[in-house]
């Protein structure tokens, strides 16, 4: 493989004093609530939009499909040009775009109308979701307060999801589903003000230092074509010609996009990044857990609904504890264990929790207790308050500044890949188990518990898988250990 010629350096960002800097925390943080929020919010509202707007039983998948697809595979491409034309206007855009977006949606009288607005909002929130771990790890160079950032950042996205669906069952029962789109426009306006004010400019070195184009198309198609397939399995079926055919068109586009990056003299993603240990490892745990987890907040919301008969927003509110011990955690606790026992002990440690949460669901009762059968799984769900801000310091501890976007970009990446996988694959096999249980002459919600414990012991066999993934691979400084992991200015990734 050959090394690609070093590109010119960025100016650094100025350090900014720490009001600006705890201003720029809660921009970058908001960013990301809406993004979450989104991808969630719309899940209890399914019901209410296809009866209003007419979608079909096989169209409606599309109102998170579209979103999903957008945000999948332009979420790399966002990172890189980042890195080169500056982070912030790329933020800045994306969150303009993404408001935007919202209004269409919001005001949609149509189906398609509906299903291209929401492509555009995963754009927009890829295009500002990219570039947000970039900022903040230039922001925040002392070890310590780049933990707390990087707890509070976590919280956001890893509560924001449940929040999310409270949020959704409210709006849709008290006003319209098109609130849950509308309500974006004043945070999205309110973001792009402070934004302008605290965000610091930075320079990238210009598009020539890295517009592989040819690059471009191959990477967003190949992630294109993959994200399709996996998001259509339920539909069409995973041994399918057309679930065959576009998962090994993805693989033949990002092969060929493997190859082109080795041997470009100016490569979109300089292929050194994969030479981190960390950077690959975290992301390859974060797929592993995020594929669990996400199925687990998708099937466990149907269980809700569909076997003990909760509506909308009584299923937000039983959810809601979970989002409330991940917060708890992940901004009163994990800074702290991260600076006294080290990231990786601190992931482990949230893994084993994560593992006994779906180990507890794979025995679920058909007449479930709450407090007895469920609240345990939701309290236990405190561990992913523990491993989300340990993986993401992980994955960007091997970042130099010149890079920080792209691993930043990568990082959503492989979360989004993940969670579009788990919740296909899981979804699917649970459908399966389900259908064959009722054939066999089980009753309707006997089947359907039936499903949802399969699923619900696959996710814990991915949740062990990735356990053994971070025990193996990962490597962290020793707890209390010397301050050093600061990103430097300079145009490579080390390799740890």
């Amino acid at each position: 493989m050959r090394t690609p010629t070093p590109t010119p350096t960025p100016a650094p960002v100025s350090a900014a004093p720490a009001p600006s800097r705890r201003l720029a925390l809660g921009v970058l943080a908001t960013g990301l609530l809406m993004t979450v929020l989104d991808g969630s919010i719309v899940t209890v509202a399914m019901p209410a939009i296809q009866s209003d707007l007419g979608f079909g039983p096989a169209e409606i998948s599309w109102v998170v499909n579209a979103y999903l697809v957008a945000f999948g595979a332009l979420l790399l491409l966002a990172g890189r040009l980042g890195d080169l034309i500056g982070r912030r206007k790329m933020f800045l855009a994306g969150i303009a775009l993404f408001t935007a977006a919202s209004l269409l949606a919001g005001a949609a009288g149509s189906p398609g109308v509906l299903v291209a607005a929401r492509f555009l909002q995963g754009a927009g929130s890829a295009m500002s979701s990219a570039v947000g771990l970039g900022i903040l790890v230039t922001l925040f160079t002392e070890e310590r307060e780049r933990a707390r950032a990087i707890a509070v950042f976590s919280f956001t996205g890893a509560a924001g999801a449940s929040l999310g669906q409270v949020l959704g069952g409210v709006l849709t029962d008290a006003l319209a589903w098109n609130w849950i789109f509308l309500i974006n426009l004043p945070i999205g306006v309110a973001t792009l003000l402070a934004a302008l004010r605290a965000l610091p400019a930075d320079r990238g070195p210009g598009l020539r230092a890295g517009a592989d184009a040819g690059g471009a198309l191959l990477v967003t198609s190949g992630l294109t074509a993959g994200i399709y397939a996996v998001v259509t399995i339920e539909e069409y079926g995973a041994g399918s010609a057309h679930t065959l055919g576009f998962g090994a068109l993805s693989v033949a586009l990002l092969a060929g996009f493997l190859v082109r990056q080795a041997k470009a003299a100016h490569p979109l993603v300089p292929l050194l990044i994969l030479r981190s240990r960390n950077v690959a490892g975290a992301n390859a745990v974060q797929m592993l857990m995020v594929a669990a987890l996400f199925s687990f907040q998708v099937l466990v919301a149907l269980y809700l609904q569909k076997v003990l008969g909760y509506g909308a927003a009584g299923t937000g509110f039983a959810m809601l504890p979970a989002a409330l011990v991940i917060g708890a955690v992940s901004l009163g606790a994990s800074a702290r264990l991260v600076a006294r026992f080290g990231e990786r002990n601190v992931l482990l440690t949230g893994l084993v929790l994560l593992v006994g949460a779906l180990g507890l669901l794979t025995r679920v009762p058909v007449r479930a207790s709450y407090a007895t059968d469920l609240l345990p799984v939701m309290l236990l769900a405190a561990g992913f308050g523990l491993a989300l801000p340990a993986l993401t310091s992980l994955a960007m501890s091997g970042a130099e500044e010149s890079d920080a976007g792209l691993a930043s970009g990568l990082f959503n990446t492989t979360q989004q890949i993940g969670m579009a996988l788990g919740v296909a694959v899981l979804s699917t096999l649970a459908a399966a188990r389900t259908e064959f249980l009722t054939g066999a002459g089980r009753p309707a919600a006997e089947a359907l518990t039936g499903g949802y414990r399969l699923a619900f012991g696959i996710g814990t066999g991915l949740l062990l898988a990735a356990l053994a993934v971070a025990a193996l691979v990962l490597r962290g400084p020793a707890a209390g250990g010397p301050e050093t992991r600061a990103p430097s200015v300079g145009p490579r990734l080390t390799a740890p």
